[in-house]
């Protein structure tokens, strides 16, 4: 390490000048970055509602209904109107609406009441449209033009045309607040009003160098880009942290600066090392996942992470040396307490903080299993706080819930389509069913058909049928009314009936992420155990930091349960993994020390010690992510990035709350058998009795 940090110091210019150009690079090459929003695009790709969906693309030219759109207080030739100006539109395939179900020419008192409510309720007209998603933007923004915003639009198509535009504004927001936030938390913890800048510039870089690189990947998706860069801000800054500590703790003793620095990155890489490389394998378990936004999420973070720590412990050296005298010369008073008197509570409760632990994790273990989840896109939206969001709860609760599923079977057999089309009729929570039985009759030969209409229902290889079905996710029995739609086509079709629509891939998503949930948790709590197996060269405290940590995991998760919220799935398994990965080194530090000073004085000494010494590296750490989760929470108004902020603020909160509480009293309680089971623990042995003075000092 000694041969390390002398090459640095002696190429600081050149260092610095790499750094900054890679930086600049980087800036210009994320914005080439594509970003996914789409939630069935990362379904695996033999996931069956996938192959379904390749298969009508290439069979059909015209996709299924994507938007409704409601016009209120409107009479029916004024509805009329409207039907044919959003028809014009271009990239509008199909709009339907009450005169393609019922003739509305004559007295609509002699037509079915449930068909006209389900087009024409209380003077709000509703309408089925198709639009062209390629370029879904301009066509969603031309229908509103026509609509204006008094009127409601909803649908896939909405989401995935208005989802960029959103989140790209949230994100600049949270930036723009997030990073002054972590600026004053900074200032408040260190001893300089400059050594905030190096910190912020030193994570920075690696920021836009990560930004820059992710285009090796062309896209990532929008969880990805939009907490990602957050993420790295608050888990990476531990390490700066650490490394200028050590810097301040060894010119306090009287060393020179450049002595100072190697020193601190000798004394620190260990810590750094073992925090960045858990960090890493919490993030690395999520490449394991077939649900793809994990393998997405979990490469763009582990690059991110080891950037971090090429940069803390690269740059930062190499740009404090050049800028110390500014540090010397905007000292100022510490604002951080000495933490004497909580280290002092933190022990004499240390048997209490014990049993309320047991008492919390225990049912906490159990309550986070009993979560009711969320495993598809249909409510990541459904707020009042966007247009978006209001416009589906009013359409909604006008028309009630309405999906789409889509069935295709091979064609050729009349008699099973037949068959096949009362069946599905008769399902309950199948509202309608549109198929060439239906709409055109079995009776009339496909030749009589315009090619037009039966282009829609008949390809060259397959009979589709498209059903409107009452339910949606979170909808008691939305499952189970899909599988019914499965099992039918299955029944006359075999493997050869395909199932799409929104319903078919959130169907496909839950049970892909329920498997991928064991994997991932046992794969980040392997990873991250072999780590401080090496790390501490000890069987127990492997345990002790794990327990603490995943405990936090499990308080943080059973929040939503008691509380009777929904959890979005993909929100649970990152947190799993990012939780454990980012607040494990508030545990490594704080047992680095306390093994540091068991070797020259008692247990109960040394706890104290490391209470005073390491909390406001911890609190500092643990303000910041804290701080970024829930700014993240509280302005993304998609769903599951809003209850990811929470989670990840939250689970901040509690890991800094059980490391500083709970585990001073677990390192006390096994002290005997820590010292058994570490590799040259050299634990003091000398009179308590002789050290009491000494005791009453440090507190």
């Amino acid at each position: 390490m000694e041969h390390y940090t002398n090459f640095i110091l002696k190429h600081k210019k050149i260092i610095i000048v790499l750094f900054v150009l890679a930086a600049a690079v980087c800036a210009v090459l994320s914005t080439m970055v594509g970003v996914d929003y789409k939630f069935a695009d990362y379904l695996p790709d033999d996931a069956e509602s996938t192959k379904a969906l390749d298969i009508m693309e290439e069979e059909y030219d015209q996709e299924v209904p994507n938007v409704r759109v409601m016009i209120k207080d409107v009479s029916i030739p004024e509805a009329l109107v409207y039907k044919e100006k959003i028809g014009k539109v271009d990239g509008v395939q199909e709009i339907n609406w009450l005169d393609d179900a019922v003739n509305i020419y004559e007295p609509l008192e002699t037509e079915d009441q449930d068909t006209i409510d389900a087009w024409y309720k209380n003077g709000n007209a509703l309408y089925q449209v198709t639009i062209d998603e390629t370029n879904g933007e301009q066509v969603v923004h031309d229908i509103r033009q026509i609509i204006g915003d008094d009127n409601y639009m909803t649908g896939d198509a909405v989401i995935d045309a208005l989802t960029p535009i959103s989140t790209s504004e949230e994100i600049q927001k949270i930036v723009l607040i997030v990073v002054p936030l972590v600026f004053v938390v900074l200032l408040l913890t260190t001893n300089s009003w400059f050594e905030p800048v190096l910190f912020m510039a030193a994570i920075g870089t690696a920021i836009l160098i990560n930004r820059g690189t992710n285009l090796m990947f062309g896209t990532i998706s929008f969880v990805t880009n939009a907490a990602g860069s957050i993420l790295q801000l608050a888990v990476s800054m531990d390490y700066g942290i650490f490394l200028l500590h050590r810097f301040a703790e060894n010119r306090q003793a009287g060393e020179e600066a450049e002595p100072a620095m190697k020193h601190a990155v000798q004394q620190s890489v260990g810590s750094i090392m073992s925090s960045g490389l858990t960090t890493v394998t919490g993030f690395a378990a999520l490449i394991f996942m077939r649900f793809k936004i994990g393998p997405d999420m979990g490469w763009v973070m582990v690059k991110a992470i080891i950037l971090s720590l090429i940069a803390v412990l690269c740059f930062l050296p190499v740009l404090t040396m050049v800028c110390y005298p500014l540090i010397d010369r905007t000292e100022h008073r510490s604002f951080a307490p000495k933490f004497r008197f909580l280290s002092k509570v933190v022990l004499d409760w240390r048997v209490p903080m014990l049993v309320l632990f047991l008492i919390v994790t225990i049912p906490s273990y159990f309550g986070q299993q009993k979560n009711s989840f969320l495993y598809g896109g249909t409510k990541v939206y459904q707020t009042e706080a966007t247009q978006l969001g209001r416009d589906m709860n009013a359409i909604e609760d006008e028309y009630g819930i309405s999906s789409q599923v889509v069935v295709m079977v091979p064609k050729g057999d009349m008699e099973k389509e037949i068959e096949m089309n009362r069946d599905l009729g008769s399902i309950e929570g199948v509202d309608s069913v549109v198929s060439y039985i239906n709409s055109v009759g079995e009776s009339i030969p496909t030749d009589f058909v315009p090619q037009e209409q039966l282009s829609q229902l008949y390809s060259e290889h397959y009979s589709r049928y498209v059903l409107t079905v009452d339910s949606e996710e979170g909808i008691d029995g939305w499952d189970q009314l899909v599988q019914e739609i499965k099992d039918t086509g299955e029944a006359y079709y075999g493997s050869g009936a395909l199932v799409a629509g929104n319903l078919a891939s959130t169907l496909d998503l839950k049970t892909t992420i329920i498997q991928d949930m064991t994997k991932v948790n046992l794969l980040s709590v392997g990873f991250v155990f072999i780590i401080l197996l090496v790390n501490f060269q000890s069987i127990i405290l492997p345990v002790i930091l794990t327990l603490v940590i995943e405990a936090s995991i499990w308080i943080n998760l059973t929040v939503p349960y008691f509380a009777g919220s929904d959890l979005f799935y993909i929100g649970y398994l990152i947190i799993s993994s990012v939780q454990l990965g980012a607040t494990i080194d508030y545990g490594i530090l704080f047992t680095d020390r306390y093994l540091e000073y068991r070797r020259d004085m008692g247990k109960k000494r040394a706890a104290l010690r490391t209470i005073q010494s390491c909390t406001i590296s911890i609190a500092t750490s643990a303000s910041i992510l804290t701080i970024a989760g829930i700014i993240l929470g509280v302005i993304s108004t998609n769903g599951v990035l809003s209850q990811l902020g929470i989670l990840i603020g939250r689970g901040a909160v509690i890991s800094f709350l059980l490391v500083i509480f709970v585990l001073p009293g677990l390192l006390i309680l096994f002290d005997r058998v820590i010292e058994k089971l570490t590799r040259n623990s050299q634990f003091y042995h000398g009179t308590q009795g002789g050290k009491i003075h000494e005791l009453q000092e440090s507190l």
